[in-house]
């Protein structure tokens, strides 16, 4: 189980959180605040882009999930076409 809440890293401008899948450890993971505005119309910066996060987090932890299953590494970086499809 993973208790690590979700955060704004206000160096990177993105929310960095973790992802759990059965029987694995959870994996760090990022989301740009651009990214979270445009696709899910987040607004202002820090909490807000949190609250879109957590918002939509079943979508965005999915996006995760495909990226791993398609080879990708810890930290995953998710960008606009890995959510585009989650909407």
């Amino acid at each position: 189980m993973n208790t690590n809440p979700p955060f704004f890293d206000p160096a990177s401008a993105t929310v960095r959180f973790w992802v759990t899948q059965e029987g694995q450890p959870p994996v760090a993971a990022s989301i740009g605040g651009a990214t979270l505005r445009y696709h899910f119309q987040a607004q202002g910066a820090g909490d807000d882009l949190v609250a879109a996060y957590v918002a939509h987090a079943r979508q965005i932890d999915e996006a995760v999930r495909r990226r791993l299953a398609a080879g990708s590494r810890e930290p995953v970086m998710l960008r606009d076409p890995d959510v585009a499809a989650a909407r």
